[in-house]
């Protein structure tokens, strides 16, 4: 039975989605104003584990994932997420371009990004600039209910009003509670410092690159709403599983809770919230200010293999921070090649890779099934992926169970069968391991082992011996 770690609840959970065999699931998105770092990649993999390990657990999978576009304001950084600049406007003044141009480059890069991780395309990427309609249909559900006001700058979200119907505000929040004044207020109108905005009024003196027209003028939709309105338009009024990283906790989710179930009498909008942990990098905090919120860009720059990446995420599980250093990468890529050879190896070994599927062993199987339905567990998966490697199982059977794993991993195995090694090897192993060719032409085995043992001892290059010549396997 699955078990997963439902953030409102602060327990471990058995997963029964509304509908028996169907999971309807969110993930919040990349605000697409610059290019994501690898903090941000880490809860999109994240995700990208939970959506692949639904699918190999036999759910039907409806994956939702937006793409914020417009009305998220610098002031969330100051702890008031309905003031300040959008973020959007800001990049276009800053590169010179409009906020339309902004939106369509960074997602467009964040869409590459995607798929050069190897992460399962959701059934859309929901942009807030295409359901303006839905998000202020959403909000005039939530003013006819009664539970927003009006001020110089926007229409809010009454949070008092909102409790005194009976409604718990901020019980997902990672922080102890969500207090009167325990965020910064920085616009006096606003009746209580958690109320939050619902639609944004353009300024007067100026024109925005992104606004429309609405029931109560013009201007353009607040953070928040965008998820409630998207998610419930392709997913239904209640979803079984919405994700996202542990920063969105203290305000935006519960702030999605409050104005969904606000809209819909009290209806439960989430089941299960799901969140990733921060990453830190050389043990301490990751920030631009800081210069190291790392993009791929970084990783490309170094010639490192992106999909190194997924296996570093690995190695730790999803709710434990995770400390990311160059050398912990450039280890993780090892492995992976480490990997990669090691399925080169084995495709070479056996003589068809049709039905290859009919050799995955059973007990691995299980076993791997029972980690994932343990909230996820990674890095377990990990350890017991090299466990197999190192049984005694056939080539066939460790090839089978392998490419069955990752479906789940990711590591984009088939696309290396029954390829050539490539591990670098320095001229000194070349020659032996020309030296050792020779040696078992001439069926002089003892020779042959005796290279063979140098090889493993001096160098930790492990030999095969198959019908296509010597392979090897860095150890």
């Amino acid at each position: 039975m699955l078990k997963v770690y439902n953030s409102l609840t602060k327990t471990l959970e058995e997963f029964n989605p509304m509908v028996e065999g169907k999971v309807s699931m969110y993930t919040c998105g990349p605000t697409v104003y610059s290019y994501p770092t690898i903090g941000n990649w880490r809860t999109y993999i994240f995700s990208d584990v939970v959506n692949r390990s639904l699918r190999y657990l036999g759910y039907d999978v409806s994956f939702v994932m937006n793409l914020t576009d417009v009305g998220h304001l610098t002031g969330d950084n100051l702890g008031d997420s309905s003031s300040g600049e959008d973020r959007l406007e800001k990049a276009a003044k800053r590169e010179k371009k409009s906020a339309w141009d902004i939106a369509k480059f960074y997602s467009d890069d964040f869409v590459n990004g995607v798929n050069r991780l190897n992460i399962l395309n959701p059934i859309i990427f929901c942009k807030a600039t295409e359901h303006i309609q839905e998000q202020i249909d959403l909000v005039k559900k939530i003013e006819e209910r009664g539970f927003t006001y009006s001020t110089t700058d926007g229409i809010y979200f009454d949070v008092k009003k909102y409790e005194s119907n009976g409604n718990t505000y901020g019980e997902l929040s990672n922080l102890d509670q969500i207090l009167e004044g325990a965020r910064v207020e920085i616009n006096p109108e606003k009746k209580d410092p958690r109320d939050f905005a619902l639609w944004k009024f353009s300024p007067r003196d100026s024109k925005r690159d992104m606004e429309w027209d609405s029931p109560w003028g013009m201007g353009f939709p607040g953070w928040h709403i965008e998820c409630s309105a998207m998610g419930m338009k392709y997913l239904g009024e209640q979803i079984d599983l919405h994700l996202g990283g542990e920063d969105l906790r203290s305000t935006h989710h519960p702030n999605e809770i409050a104005q969904s179930e606000a809209a819909t009498d009290k209806k439960p909008f989430v089941k299960y919230w799901m969140h990733g942990a921060f990453l830190q990098v050389d043990g301490g905090r990751m920030g631009k200010s800081l210069g190291n919120a790392y993009t791929l860009s970084d990783i490309d720059e170094k010639g490192i293999n992106l999909i190194a990446l997924r296996y570093f995420y690995f190695s730790s599980h999803y709710r434990s921070k995770l400390n990311f250093t160059w050398d912990a990468l450039k280890s993780s890529e090892t492995t992976l090649n480490k990997l990669i050879n090691t399925v080169k190896r084995l495709s070479s070994e056996v003589e068809t890779l049709h039905n290859i599927d009919l050799n995955i062993n059973l007990d691995y199987q299980t076993k791997f099934i029972q980690y994932l339905e343990n909230d996820f567990d990674m890095p377990k998966v990990l350890s017991l992926m090299w466990e197999l490697i190192k049984s005694d199982l056939s080539s066939s059977t460790k090839l089978a169970t392998l490419l069955d794993f990752d479906r789940v991993l990711g590591f984009n195995l088939t696309n290396v069968l029954d390829q050539p090694s490539s591990i670098d090897i320095s001229d000194e192993v070349k020659t032996l391991l020309l030296e050792r060719d020779v040696a078992r032409k001439k069926k002089d085995f003892n020779e042959s082992d005796r290279i063979r043992d140098i090889l493993f001892n001096e160098y930790h290059i492990k030999v095969y011996d198959t019908d296509k010549g010597q392979e090897i396997e860095e150890v």
